[in-house]
């Protein structure tokens, strides 16, 4: 089986923002307690987060990290979580039906987050709460001193300013599981007028509304076109959220879920230019895609959950191969799209549908989804070329037209390296990729990595990590055409150097 690409120096999809290399911490099942943060563990720090947890999450580069929700921030008063520690309230997370203790809050987060080298993208509550909540929250970490809650920081310990840039406007305000549910006007409305505050307190921020939670909302459509027409000159950014699973078993299938957020995608992006156009706007709204992962193991698993206890283990769910391959597609989906979408989460990053995951008293380890991640934050970074894709295709359950080949290439100047990104669907069958490389010349072969496993249920544990990757030999590069074999069911890195970068 074969496969060909087609890359040109000057053929650009557009500048990859670092931030679509995100995550996101929720303060819903063990992200925060007995993830990040766990006093007493052999690892932890003085301030109790554990250390081997941020040597992880610093090697994934993680630029920014959305918190503190999720379905949490819809119910949650931010002033529960500052001040005295041991003057905190304990209250009920009607989101996920636990004990929120606020022992950490957004003064322990930016502290993590820093320590993590990550900058944080804030949500605030448009749930039970609204704009005036918000804009205090913007003042309280980004102003200076001289100010009610500016200075409500400094006698918190906190002398300068957080400086967070990114700001969420809620969360997943379609759906009707969400506190405080709204309609699109409803939620346009409210979400423009604390853009407004929050904007006027802090014009540096950038503003993400909300879009729709999945792309089977039967609101999907209607709710971007009546929100953005609320929210246009004041916001950035629409999020976007979608997860997949394989309830079926239907690998095949699985593995083409991607053409339908690649969809999700240039659907949003069309309605955002339709707004554009009917609003006679000279701005560019862009995508954030901020959650985004596999999620379906954990269903039955939570279902027997006990309620109203602080942190129990919910949405663990435990990566196959099959599902690095998932998340590696959905990753080059964001690439290949990296013209609209310019801020993405994986969601999440610790314990919960993580690839980090963690044992109480015990060690961390990496999930089989944590390695076409951290190679996709580590090498592609830089320019996303125009990647045509030839190759023999399949037909699924739900999708026809499925490219054995799904394929995206980033050029980084900076280390002078052409990166492609590739998964060989096929489960049996090696493919042989083909890339002609134009208005690169020279260039050299560096060298192909490889994640597969022939087990596609394969897992990785804290003690034993099945799914790892390993370089690959047979690559090369000749009179500007690269040839590389591509193992079955397979995660792939391929990188080219150009004129002398790269050489000892």
């Amino acid at each position: 089986m074969k496969g060909r690409l087609t890359l040109h120096r000057d053929f650009a999809k557009g500048r990859i923002d670092r931030r679509i290399y995100g995550s996101f911490i929720e303060h819903l099942g063990r992200a925060v307690y007995r993830g990040i943060y766990e006093p007493g563990h052999p690892e932890a720090d003085e301030t109790g987060f554990r250390g081997d947890v941020i040597k992880l999450v610093r090697e994934l580069d993680v630029p920014i990290v959305r918190y503190p929700g999720g379905n949490f921030v819809s119910g949650y008063d931010w002033e529960d979580g500052v001040g005295p520690v041991e003057k905190r309230p304990v209250r009920m997370d009607l989101a996920w039906m636990t004990l929120e203790s606020n022992r950490i809050g957004v003064n322990e987060f930016a502290e993590w987050a820093r320590r993590a080298g990550t900058d944080v993208m804030m949500a605030v509550n448009l749930g039970t709460r609204g704009a005036d909540a918000a804009r205090n929250l913007v003042e309280y970490c980004n102003f200076p001193g001289g100010t009610k809650y500016s200075d409500l920081r400094r006698s918190h310990g906190v002398e300068k300013p957080h400086g967070i840039k990114l700001w969420c406007l809620g969360n997943e305000m379609d759906g009707p599981w969400q506190i405080c549910h709204r309609t699109a006007d409803e939620y346009g409305r409210l979400a423009a007028e604390a853009a407004k505050v929050m904007k006027w307190t802090d014009p540096s921020i950038e503003l993400v509304a909300c879009g729709s939670s999945n792309a089977r909302m039967p609101s999907f459509g209607a709710w971007e076109a009546a929100v953005l027409e609320h929210t246009y000159e004041h916001v950035d950014y629409l999020s976007l959220h979608i997860y997949f699973g394989n309830r079926e078993n239907d690998t095949p299938n699985f593995l083409g879920r991607s053409l339908e957020m690649d969809s999700f995608i240039k659907t949003a992006a069309g309605i955002c230019d339709y707004v554009k156009a009917k609003t006679h706007s000279k701005k560019e709204m862009y995508l954030s895609f901020d959650e985004w992962n596999v999620w379906f193991h954990s269903g039955e698993k939570d279902a027997g959950i006990e309620k109203w206890i602080e942190s129990p283990p919910r949405l663990e769910d435990i990566y196959t191969m099959e599902d690095a391959l998932v998340v590696g597609c959905m990753l080059i989906t964001l690439i290949k799209n990296s013209d609209r979408v310019k801020v993405a989460c994986l969601a999440q990053l610790v314990n919960v549908i993580a690839p980090v995951m963690t044992e109480p008293g015990g060690p961390a380890w990496r999930q089989t989804i944590y390695w076409p991640f951290k190679h996709a934050s580590q090498w592609g970074r830089g320019t996303a070329l125009e990647c045509p894709v030839n190759s023999e295709r399949y037909d699924s359950a739900e999708y026809g037209g499925i490219p054995w080949l799904e394929a995206a290439a980033v050029y980084n100047e900076e280390a002078g390296e052409v990166v492609i990104f590739a998964v060989n669907r096929h489960l049996s069958e090696d493919l042989e990729l083909e890339a002609g490389l134009f208005g690169f010349e020279p260039c050299r072969f560096i060298g192909h990595t490889a994640l597969f496993n022939p087990d596609i249920k394969a897992v990785n544990s804290a003690g034993d990590e099945k799914v790892r990757p390993a370089l690959q030999s047979g690559g090369s590069v000749e009179d500007g055409k690269l040839r590389v074999l591509l193992p079955p069911a397979s995660w792939n890195v391929i990188r080219v150097a150009l004129g002398d970068a790269g050489r000892p």
